[in-house]
């Protein structure tokens, strides 16, 4: 199985976990808690992949593959951060070689249609 090819990280990604709401009426309304600031390849899939009727709503998943180094801290509860992108991950981490890098399947959700 190929390793990680180190010189396609090329962007700076924040990794993140979610905090509970400790509150009594908290539920629902956790926030987010910095774990680490790393180098990755984003590699986008093709768009007219990324659309489906979720709850008769026309949602627009924007699917990606996200490559980092090797680490075992990170779980699919977690998400990744580009700029103003947020990525959810949807699949466990694959490992890339050994223990080399991992690859991450995530989705950025977004109403489909014009930004309100």
């Amino acid at each position: 199985m190929p390793g990680l090819d180190r010189g396609s990280l090329d962007k700076f990604i924040r990794i993140e976990r979610p905090v509970a709401d400790a509150g009594f009426d908290g539920a629902g309304s956790g926030s987010w808690e910095l774990i680490d600031e790393v180098w990755a390849n984003v590699q986008d899939a093709l768009p007219s992949r990324g659309e489906r009727l979720a709850g008769g709503i026309n949602v627009a998943a924007r699917p990606a593959r996200v490559r980092i180094d090797y680490r075992e801290d990170i779980t699919a509860s977690m998400r990744f951060v580009l700029g103003s992108r947020i990525m959810q991950i949807v699949s466990e981490g694959a490992e890339l070689g050994r223990q080399d890098g991992l690859e991450f399947m995530t989705e950025e959700y977004r109403p489909a249609g014009n930004p309100a």
